[in-house]
Order: C-alpha cells, then structure tokens, then sequence
C-alpha cells in the first residue's frame, strides 16, 4: 500500500510539473555571448578597431573591401581629410558608400558558389560607421545637412529643450545616412583664467560652468538618440576632460596638475551627468579617453602619470568612482582617442624618428580600451597605413592564441561592443542596418530650428545695452555708407574639391541686402556697401601699393559704419590678425566711425584695450548662415541680443561664478519631498483645519526641496529668461537632514 500510494503521489506530482513553465536557465548566453561564442579570434580582435581610409573605393578586391570582408574590422570612421566624401552630391555618395560598407560586411557571411564546403562562414555583425559633426571645426560634411549650432551657441542659450533639439535634428540626419556612431559631444569645462588655455578648445566646447556643461550635453545626447531612434551610439569627448589643458591636445601631452578628487569636482562633474541620467536615452554610450596626464593624481604631487589613455592603474581608478561604475558595469564603452596623433607619437618617441604600432596599440588596450581609434596610424617603414593595420592585427590575433589572459581581455571588450550594437538593432539584419533611402529627402529642410537657437545665443559683450542704445539710437541709414570685412576661410570636402568658404567675404553683405534691400524691406542701397576679406585689409595695413581693390581707401574713408566679422586667430592665418592690426597700428583708419565686431568663434581673442575701442562687441559663436543673419537682423537692432556668456571673459570683467552665484539676500523656500506619514484627522475637528505637524524620529533622515535660487545679478534672467520659462535655470538641490537631538 505504502509502495502504491508513494507511487500514486510521484505520478501526480510528475503530471503538475508537466504542464508548469520551465523557467530559463540562470546560465542560459546572451544573444551576444552566442555570437561571440561563433567567432574566430580574428574576428573578434577585428572587432577592437575604429580605422579610418583613404578615398571611397569599396570595389571587390579593393584596401577597403579587404579590410571589412578578409580582417573584419568591426568600425570606421569617416573624414574629409581622407577624402571619403564626394564634393558632388555629398550625402548621396556617403549614403551610397556606408551602404556598401554594411553590405560587405553581410556579404562575407553568405554561403556563395565559391565557399569551400565544410568551411565556416564568419559571424554577421554589422560595423559602426562614425564620424565627428559637432557643428564647429570638426565638422566632416561641410553642406547639405542642416545648419547645425556649435557647443558654444548652445551653452550661450542655457537651455537644455534647445540642445536636445539640435541633437535630435542632427541624430535624424545622420542616421538617414547610415552613421549608427557619433563621437561627440565634447565634455570639456573650459578654463578661462588663461585665455591662451582656453582658446585650444575655442567654440567647441559648451561653457565653464562643469553642470550646465552637463546638463546640456546630456540634453543633447537625448536628443541625439531620440532624433535617429536609437539607432546612433553616443560617445562623450574627452573623458576625464581637456578644459584645463595648456597645449593643443592634439600636438603635445598636456600635464595638469589635478587630484582625482579636484577632477570630480570640475572635469569629471559632466561625465557623471551623462552616465547617471534616470532617461537612459540621455546617457551616452560611451567615452573617448584623451591622452593626457596628471600630476598629483593620487595626491602626491611629485607623481605623474602616463596619459590617461595608456595608464591601466589611472583610468581604472577614474571608473571605479560612481556613477562612473554602474554605467561601466552596465555596458558603457570605453574608446581611445586617436592613436596617431601627433601628441601620442611624440609621447612615445620624443625624437619622433619611430613608431612602434604594435606597442602603442596593445598598451591602450591594456590600458582599459575596448575601442582603438587609429587615424593617421603608420610606422615609417611601411609604405601605408594599410600596411601597419595589418601588422597590428596579426599582432593582436596572435597574442590571443597566446595569451590568456590577453584573450580574457579581448573576450571583455568585444562583448561590450557586441552588447552597444544588439541596443541599436535589437537583432543583426541587413534590412535593419541600412535605413531607407527615402530618408535623404528630408535631409537639409531644418534650419529654421537653427536660426532660433542663434538668435537666442547672440550676446552683446560690450557695452551694456543702456549705454548701447544711447550710443547708437538707430541702426545704419540707407544714405549712410558701410564697409564690411571679414575672415574668409576655405575649406575642402575632399582634396580634389573645389573650396567651401566659411564667412565668406560677401556673405554679410548678401544677407543684409535680401533682408533690408530692394528685395526686402528696402532700408539699405547696395551701391553703398562694400565687402572685403581679411587679406584684403592685410593688404592695406601692409601698405602694399597695388591693392585687389584700388577702391578699398576711399570706401574705408567715407564710411560712417565699418563692420568686422571675426573667426578665431589662427599662426598659420597672419591675415587672421587683421582687426588687431588696424585697432593698435591704424587707428585712424576707423576713427570717428561707427565700429561693430561681430565674433563667430569663442570671444576670447581681444582684449580689455581693443574692445574700448569698438561701439560694440558681438557674440555669435558660429558661422552658420542662421548666426550670420541673426547677426545682420542685430545690426539692423530688429533684434536684441538676448544670449548670456557661458565662459568667464576678464577683458569685459565678466565672471562666470559671480553671475550664477546666489544672491545672498534672498529667502530660499524649502519645502518638504517626502514627509513621514501621519494619521488624518477626523473630519470636522480643529485638527483637521490646522496643516499636520509631521512627527520624526530623532536619527530619521528626511528630504526636502530649495525652491528657485535667484543669480547674484539679473544678467542672466534678463538675457536668456533663464528664471522664467520652462527651460529655466533652477539650483534646484535635493537635500538629505538628519534630524539630531
């Protein structure tokens, strides 16, 4: 009997546990860790590299083809200076070309006529194609995109809706195109107490301010992703921060004497703001880490460490810190900056008379890269880049087979790589990678969002606005003549392209004239305005005697309104210089004048003397279309600057911190987050009338809530409405007490 019923209760427990679900096994791979699990070590160190080429020739049996389909490389970058855009038909060519790139890729893992049998297809992954369009210098696609703000303009709105709205302009255009990896936004906290510092970074920084610099690249990194539907991987620049740099980053290591607990509360404050946003759209993908080095890192000063991107023992320490961990921990990528440069080169060898690829690579892996960025990456003993990537990849493919504990390593970082691209795709599918080309046509149609937010960061630096009305109570007559000289640089989409001219000599006047001419309002007759270059004026100033422009003198000399229209100064540009010139060599040129700068770069490159000389000072920023005709609406006072500095100037004496500090003489409201709960009084009682008295236990910790935190100086509120739209600037703080006896 006891067998039976035994029996009895097996055979119907074995019943139950038929038709309950059988939970997944804990130890059950990930999509990823299968793919991973299908590659050869080849294609897994393939993985690890971010190249660039040269030219778009993508032809069976060409170097590009080759490196996708024979060394699956995993990512590309593109570059104007390696000629991987057309001059013609830019965005057709690059969408044809990534298309290409992604269809190489798909190919190589296709049974085909030729495929040995038995032999092993590799596994699809699709590539990241990349590229810098930060809207400023770094820019690859010089036009047909729509007008895209620079970091500065941005920082100069102090509003986070804008910048995600630049974001998710430029994450819809570029997606459409087929990038699916974006190396921006730059994080640097620029450093104004040395302007030379500064002006390494110019305008393609946000501002100096470490949590507005936050708050808008996290801003703008939402936007991003929001913009290409998720299909763009996000990586900050240039983790830990290059703000207090005091040489081009790109030519030279810089060494800054910071503590890792000086960085968290500068450097390293916006990099937390972009890996700890609760909308996980907001937080990037990943951190490009900078080549450079610190001194007194962990507190002894006499100790200096490698550049950032090649010491293990620094960068570790620097993503151990929170939230820094938990993003890490959860997927976040690291990517070296790039390992050509001159800077890393020098590094290595001072003499600059070798370059040890296989070296330079492996210890920037080592060193705590999963992504290895390789621009310009060439020994002088071989013949191309082409050559020495090879040479790196056997490198690295052997060094697997032979190491495990560098194969360990390798296994790490191509998981991560594998796990940020399964987030954009959710599977691998030609058809998913490869946007449809309808997308082109909505490409280049969003300027009007650009032409808002320049009028909102246009700044007036000097003088203040009261004294600036009295001094000019109208804008330029339509008998009165102008002349107009700005910095007129060229640039080229590709080497053989014809020059894209940034502030073109007769761009200001062309845009004055469609607004205010006879095709527009008809205030301004273009018979007395005239445009020239820089190198026009350097002309004069050089007192040449056969000038471009004979009339240039007598333009100048009965001129009531001169306008400059100023980039950055630039060594290998003297004719960058020439409103310094003619302020401290011929002043008399422009005496008596009506003298008006406008400023398209950072606003770092005049001083307290030069600046008193002008009627008044501008701050654009950028030298987009839409900056130039906020620019000329300025000038023609139909608008008024409405952007405040998100840099400290000294010239002007305007510090940052001053302006954003609190006033002192405020009352700060505070109010209650998360009050303990109390019992409700009955109806109709006293009680029930009077507002509860929370009750709280000694020890208890609570929350509780500042309310809006007025600046020092209505400067800001005035010119940006920082204290009364939505986007207001708020020191809102969230505020943890414990209540003590």
């Amino acid at each position: 009997m006891k067998i039976r019923r035994a029996l009895g209760l097996f055979l119907a427990l074995s019943l139950l546990l038929s038709v309950l679900p059988i939970p997944a096994r804990a130890n059950s791979p990930s999509q990823a860790e299968s793919l991973l699990a299908d590659m050869s070590p080849a294609e897994k160190v393939g993985q690890l590299f971010l190249i660039t080429f040269n030219g778009s020739n993508i032809s069976e049996g060409s170097l590009l083809w080759e490196l996708i389909s024979t060394y699956h490389i995993g990512g590309f970058v593109l570059r104007a200076d390696h000629d991987n855009f057309s001059g013609t038909d830019t965005l057709v060519s690059a969408y044809n070309l990534i298309a290409a790139m992604q269809s190489a890729a798909w190919d190589k893992t296709q049974p085909s006529p030729d495929t040995n049998l038995g032999g092993d297809l590799p596994a699809y992954v699709p590539l990241f194609i990349g590229i810098e369009q930060n809207g400023g210098s770094s820019n690859q696609i010089l036009s047909g995109l729509s007008d895209q703000p620079n970091p500065m303009t941005l920082g100069a709105t102090w509003s986070p809706s804008l910048a995600e709205q630049a974001g998710q302009v430029l994450g819809s255009e570029l997606s459409a195109l087929g990038f699916n990896l974006f190396l921006g936004p730059t994080l640097d906290v620029a450093e104004t107490i040395n302007m030379d510092t500064a002006a390494y970074s110019g305008a393609d920084i946000y501002g100096a301010d470490p949590y507005w610099v936050g708050e808008i690249g996290r801003a703008y990194i939402a936007g991003l992703h929001a913009g290409s539907g998720k299909r763009l991987s996000v990586i900050a620049r240039h983790f830990p921060g290059l703000g207090s740099a005091d040489r081009p980053p790109d030519l030279e290591v810089a060494t800054v004497r910071k503590s890792l607990e000086q960085l968290k509360q500068i450097e390293l404050a916006p990099f937390f703001a972009v890996t700890s946003a609760e909308d996980s759209s907001a937080q990037a993908d990943g951190v490009m880490v900078s080549h450079i080095r610190f001194q007194g890192f962990q507190g002894n000063i006499r100790a200096t460490t490698r550049p950032i991107s090649f010491d293990a023992t620094a960068l570790a320490q620097l993503l151990a810190v929170e939230p820094l961990a938990s993003w890490r921990a959860a997927g976040g990528l690291t990517v070296s900056h790039s390992l050509g440069s001159k800077a890393v080169r020098s590094f290595f060898d001072p003499t600059g008379q070798s370059f040890d690829a296989n070296t330079i690579a492996g210890t920037a892996f080592i060193a705590g890269n999963d992504l290895l960025y390789l621009n310009d990456f060439s020994n002088a003993s071989d013949a191309t880049p082409y050559a020495t990537i090879l040479q790196t990849l056997d490198y690295f493919s052997g060094k697997y087979e032979e190491d495990p504990a560098f194969a360990q390593r390798v296994d790490e970082a191509v998981l991560r790589i594998l796990n940020a691209k399964l987030r954009l795709y959710g599977e691998f599918s030609l058809e998913k990678v490869i946007p449809a080309r309808a997308g082109l046509d909505q490409i280049g149609s969003s300027s009007e969002f650009a032409f808002n937010i320049a009028r909102e960061a246009v700044t007036l630096i000097s003088p203040s606005q009261d004294y600036l009305n009295s001094l000019l109570p109208s804008p330029p007559d339509t008998y009165e003549y102008m002349v107009i000289f700005s910095d007129q640089r060229a640039r080229k989409q590709c080497s053989t392209c014809p020059p894209v001219y940034e502030l073109s000599a007769n761009m200001f006047q062309n845009t004055l004239m469609k607004l205010y001419g006879q095709a527009g309002s008809n205030q301004l007759l273009q018979n007395r305005l005239s445009s020239y270059s820089f190198s026009q004026l350097t002309e004069l100033l050089d007192r040449k005697t056969e000038l471009s422009d004979p009339y240039l003198p007598d333009n100048l000399k009965r001129a009531t309104w001169v306008i400059f229209n100023i980039q950055d100064l630039d060594a290998e540009l003297p004719e960058s210089s020439a409103l310094q010139r003619i302020l401290s060599e011929r002043l008399d040129l422009i005496r008596d004048k009506k003298i008006i700068v406008f400023a398209y770069d950072a606003p770092y490159y005049l001083d307290a003397t030069e600046i008193s000389k002008l009627s008044a000072y501008y701050a654009l920023y950028n030298t987009s279309q839409s900056s130039v005709d906020v620019a000329a609406r300025v000038l023609m006072q139909e608008i008024q600057p409405s952007g405040a500095l998100p840099i400290s100037l000294p010239a002007v004496g305007y510090d940052l911190i001053f302006e954003t500090s609190p006033d002192p003489n405020q009352v700060i409201p505070i109010t209650l987050v998360t009050p303990r709960e109390m019992p409700t009084p009955e109806a109709g009682t006293a009680a029930a009338e009077a507002t509860p008295m929370p009750l709280f236990a000694v020890g208890e910790t609570v929350r509780i809530q500042a309310g809006v935190i007025a600046t020092t100086t209505n400067t800001l509120c005035r010119t940006a409405q920082l204290c009364s739209s939505p986007s207001a600037w708020r020191a809102i703080r969230r505020l943890s007490v414990s209540l003590r006896r």
